[in-house]
């Protein structure tokens, strides 16, 4: 399952411990944490529909932290959860009448069986989960989209690397393809700031 609870904090490296250890070429890279990109305290969080065993109290405050690995939420309470990144099929600056947040969509099918996968639209539409994160300090959400983006990009949908072999013109994007989007009450994003789905418009980026 792409969302696990868990009730221990994955282990990871600051970004400065990264780079000393790439300078001191160790034995194995693939044997280095992952690098925490960004730590939000006083975070809020909610999940539609709700995660069994994760209750109102876990969500109601505790700490975000951006890693490499997965995106990691943990309560006060000392309960969490983890979400892999390719599961998270959009995410975005809202502000709608949660107050501002970060809208993440997530795909509960993402690393299911193969005879798992959803067979049609509805199917599909029950696989997925809303994910908002809530901080008290409004004027961290750049900072946590920024870094959210970039772990994000490291996690490419497999799918669209298949597409994107078919067309190598696709194969890059520049910083001008993020948008703007200004919705009215009608339209599913009512007050979505910035929008990034890379799993919708295969528009990944390589951080390094």
């Amino acid at each position: 399952m792409p969302i696990t609870l868990i009730d221990t904090l994955p282990k990871f490296i600051s970004p400065e411990e990264h780079r000393n250890l790439v300078a001191s070429t160790p034995a194995s890279f693939s044997d280095i944490p992952p690098v925490l990109r960004h730590k939000e305290d006083n975070v809020s969080v909610s999940l539609d529909p709700a995660l069994d065993a994760f209750s109102a109290e876990d969500a109601a405050s505790g700490s975000l932290y951006v890693i490499e690995s997965h995106l990691v939420f943990i309560s006060a309470t000392g309960r969490g959860f983890q979400v892999e990144y390719p599961a998270i099929t959009l995410h975005a600056i809202s502000r709608g009448e949660k107050g501002p947040s970060i809208y993440c969509q997530l795909d509960d099918s993402v690393n299911a069986a193969q005879d798992a996968q959803p067979q049609n639209e509805e199917d599909d539409i029950a696989d997925m989960r809303e994910l908002t994160i809530l901080p008290k300090e409004p004027s961290s959400l750049e900072s946590i989209f920024e870094a959210l983006s970039l772990c994000a990009s490291l996690h490419p949908d497999p799918g669209a690397e298949d597409e994107m072999d078919n067309d190598d013109d696709d194969a890059f994007v520049d910083a001008g393809e993020f948008e703007t989007f200004n919705g009215d009450a009608d339209e599913e994003f009512s007050e979505v700031g910035r929008v990034r789905s890379d799993f919708l418009n295969n528009s990944r980026f390589a951080p390094y």
